[in-house]
């Protein structure tokens, strides 16, 4: 952990590495030291990381793209069992590859897309990790893995850790009990990761002319993105209980399970 954010834990191959332990609940804490998040695993130093290999993994769950995982597989110590759920399955192909040429040429990708409205194009996207099929689908899977485990630690991620991955630790946190007000904190607490991550990126675009402004709605989270989502949580679904069970399907028993597991009720760490 760090001193100015006692959520980080630094670590040489994964960026944006969290613990989403010890945020307050209705009832408790969040247990520290089950439920992590973090950027792609793509690194093959991750296998002998000591700041990963410490945190005891027992599954892994990619919410990439399967784009994404052909061109930037993970790598993970021995013994972690692996679970690749694509919660974009039912976006169209090209949109994936646009997202790859954003990362590999911003001035082709900016070509094709400059007039269109970032903002309003990721607040689509959270919306979209709320209601589609795909989306669905893979977060219901998820929350089993969750269970699966048995309290056993477990890491999250996608490429960049912020919005499938920000939507994935929402949903856990949010059915610990913790307010909204953390919540938030928790999501909007990546940005200066993710920023120093793709600063290079940022840096060699503006040199060459560009403007930040076209790339850092998509390279950021923001409040608005979150509140398109909780938005969709309550006009499809009544609300966030509703979202468990009828849009990820959870009975009853698994819903109390899963707030049972993510809970330190008595203060242990």
């Amino acid at each position: 952990m760090t001193a100015d954010d006692p959520y980080v834990v630094p670590a040489a191959a994964v960026f944006n590495l969290r613990d989403l332990g010890g945020r307050p609940a209705v009832t408790g804490s969040v247990a520290r030291g089950r439920f992590y998040r973090s950027g792609e695993l793509a690194d093959p130093r991750v296998v002998a990381d000591p700041a990963v290999v410490g945190l005891g993994l027992r599954t892994v769950v990619d919410l990439r793209t399967i784009h994404e995982v052909r061109e930037r597989p993970d790598h993970v110590p021995d013994g972690v069992t692996y679970l690749h759920l694509d919660v974009l399955a039912d976006m169209p192909p090209q949109a994936a590859a646009d997202q790859a040429r954003l990362m590999s040429d911003p001035h082709a990708f900016a070509q094709a897309f400059g007039g269109f409205d970032a903002v309003a194009q990721m607040q689509g996207t959270y919306r979209d990790l709320v209601t589609g099929g795909a989306a669905r689908t893979g977060y219901a899977a998820f929350v089993r893995a969750v269970l699966a485990a048995q309290g056993a630690p477990v890491l999250v991620h996608c490429t960049a850790g912020k919005d499938r991955t920000g939507w994935a630790s929402t949903l856990l946190l949010l059915a610990a009990g913790v307010d909204a007000e953390q919540v938030r904190a928790e999501y909007l607490a990546v940005n200066p990761a993710v920023r120093r991550a793709f600063a290079p990126l940022i840096e060699r675009y503006v040199a060459s002319g560009g403007s930040a402004d076209l790339l850092a709605p998509m390279l950021e989270v923001r409040p608005e993105y979150l509140a398109a989502a909780f938005a969709e949580v309550d006009r499809e679904f009544g609300g966030f209980t509703g979202y468990l069970q009828d849009g990820l399907g959870l009975d009853g028993d698994e819903i109390h399970e899963l707030r049972t597991l993510l809970l330190d009720t008595d203060g242990r760490d």
